[in-house]
C-alpha cells in the first residue's frame, strides 16, 4: 500500500484502540466522535477524562482533529493511513456474500463486456461506492496475423492483428509497385515466421528475410512496440451517481467525477499499481502527492497472469470509506477474475495437445 511506515508516529495500545473506534464510528456516521460516546462504549474501562487526554495526544500527533472548539474529533488522512496500515483487521467477506459473488460471475461469459460490467456492479454494490474495472489486456502484444493489401500503384494497406483481437492498420509506400499475389505471398511468409512472437522477437526474425519481407517485418515490430507502450483500455464504471451524496464537499464529488471521466487521472493511479496480482493498493487523499485526489480515497488491485495479461479494478469514495470492506471485496473479486483468466489460459495452452479420442 502507498503508505510509509516511517512517517507514522507510534501509538500506545490504548491510543490505537481509541483511534480505531473513532474511525469505525465515523465511517458508520460521519459526525464528530466525543470522548463521552467512547467512554460509554463497552470497549473502554476508563473515564471520559482519560479518553479526552488520549484524544488530545492523537490530535497533537495529527491523527484526529476537532472541527469545532467544543466538538468531538474526526479522523485525519494520517489517521486513516495509520488505521489501514497497522490497525485494520484481516477481514474477509462473509461466506454467503462470497458465494453470491462467485455465482454471479459463473452466470457471465468469461472475459466479455458483460463480465466486466458485472464486476463493476458487484464492487459498487458490495462496498457502497463507485467502482472501476479495466478489461484484461496482453502485457506484451504478440503477433497473430498480417494482411498486405494493394491500394493503388505503390500504396499498400498493412493490416496487423494481435492476439486478443486488437487490429492495427497503416498505409505504406513501396519502392516499386508489386502485384497483389506477390504481396499475399509476403504476408504468408511473415505469418508463418512470426506467429505468437512479441515485437522484439519479430525484429530479430526480420534480419533473416529478404528486402521487402524485412521492411514489412520491421514495420510490424514498430506497430507492436507502439501498441505495447500505449495499451488501449476500456473503462467500465458503476455507482458514481449513488455515491455523490456521500461526499461532504463539492470538491470531493468533482474529483470523483474527474477520475471517472478523465483518462489521465485513472492512468496516473493504474501506473502506481505494482506487478503483483491481487495485491490491494490504497490511496488516501492523494497521499500528499496528488492535489487532484485530495478529497477521495481509492482501493485498487491488479488481476490477471503475471507477464501475460492483466487488468485492474477498484473502488473510490470519500475519505471515510469503509476500508475493511473495500479492501476485502477488491481482493476477493480480483482473485476470482485472476482464477478465471488462469483457467482460460490453461485451457488454451493444453487444448491443442490433447490426444484425439
Amino acid at each position: 500500500m502507498n503508505i510509509d511506515d516511517a512517517q507514522l508516529p507510534e501509538l500506545t495500545r490504548r491510543q490505537e484502540e481509541i483511534l480505531s473506534h473513532i474511525i469505525r464510528a465515523y465511517t458508520n456516521s460521519p459526525e464528530p466522535i466525543s470522548s463521552k460516546s467512547l467512554a460509554d462504549s463497552t470497549e473502554f474501562n476508563v473515564s471520559s477524562a482519560t479518553i479526552r487526554n488520549e484524544m488530545a495526544v492523537l490530535e497533537e500527533l495529527g491523527y484526529v482533529t476537532a472541527p469545532h472548539t467544543s466538538a468531538g474529533r474526526v479522523p485525519t488522512e494520517n489517521g486513516y493511513r495509520y488505521f489501514v496500515k497497522r490497525l485494520i483487521k484481516a477481514s474477509d467477506l462473509p461466506s454467503a456474500e462470497q458465494n453470491h459473488i462467485a455465482e454471479t460471475f459463473q452466470n457471465s461469459p468469461l472475459a466479455t463486456e458483460q463480465w466486466m460490467r458485472r464486476a463493476a456492479t458487484i464492487l459498487a454494490r458490495t462496498v457502497n461506492s463507485a467502482a472501476l474495472v479495466t478489461p484484461p489486456i496482453a502485457e506484451t502484444n504478440r503477433f497473430k496475423h498480417l494482411e498486405v493489401i494493394s491500394i493503388q500503384g505503390r500504396l499498400v494497406l498493412i493490416v496487423l492483428v494481435l492476439h486478443g483481437g486488437a487490429v492495427h492498420q497503416q498505409m505504406y509506400n513501396l519502392a516499386d509497385p508489386i502485384p497483389q499475389p506477390q504481396l499475399s505471398e509476403v504476408a504468408s511468409r511473415i505469418n508463418n515466421l512470426c506467429m505468437d512472437l512479441n515485437a522484439n522477437q519479430v525484429r530479430m526474425k526480420s534480419v533473416q528475410l529478404q528486402l521487402l519481407d524485412r521492411e514489412l517485418a520491421d514495420m510490424i515490430a514498430d506497430l507492436m512496440e507502439k501498441a505495447d507502450s500505449n495499451p488501449m483500455r476500456l473503462i467500465y464504471r458503476e455507482g458514481l451517481s449513488e455515491v455523490m451524496s456521500s461526499f461532504q464537499s463539492s470538491a470531493g464529488a468533482q474529483q470523483a467525477v474527474r477520475v471517472f471521466e478523465e483518462r489521465p487521472f485513472l492512468n496516473m493511479i493504474l501506473s502506481e499499481l505494482g506487478p503483483d496480482m491481487n495485491r490491494v493498493e490504497v490511496v488516501i487523499g492523494g497521499e500528499g502527492r496528488w492535489s487532484e485526489l485530495k478529497h477521495i480515497s481509492l482501493v485498487f488491485s491488479r488481476y490477471g497472469i503475471p507477464g501475460q495479461v492483466s487488468g485492474a479494478l477498484g473502488v473510490l469514495g470519500p475519505i471515510y470509506i469503509n476500508y475493511g470492506r473495500a479492501i476485502s471485496t477488491v481482493r476477493y473479486v480480483a482473485g476470482l477474475m485472476t482464477e478465471a483468466l488462469e483457467n482460460i489460459y490453461d485451457t488454451a495452452n493444453t487444448g491443442d495437445d490433447r490426444p484425439e479420442e
